[in-house]
């Protein structure tokens, strides 16, 4: 079986912005210190205003996808090439 990336990518991104939204949730409601390590990992957010925090959302998601655009192809490769699937 094949994995597709658009799927594999929906399935990280969403997985990635739900611990972005709890991390978020996490600092806002109990204090954490997280917004330094986004801030640093993320370019263009200030953590200060919703544009930051949607900016960072997005490039979450972004990176979501990118993993999927990278992790699929790689999977079908090896499933078929080294495991001879």
């Amino acid at each position: 079986m094949r994995l597709d990336w658009r799927v594999v990518g929906s399935a990280t991104a969403s997985f990635f912005a739900i611990g972005y939204l709890l991390c978020v949730g996490d600092e806002l409601l109990f204090g954490a210190r997280m917004s330094h390590d986004w801030v640093v990992r993320l370019p263009g957010i200030q953590w200060t205003s919703w544009g930051s925090f949607l900016l960072g959302l997005g490039e979450i998601v972004g990176y979501g996808f990118v993993v999927g655009l990278v992790f699929a192809p790689l999977y079908n490769f090896f499933m078929v090439k080294v495991w001879k699937h």
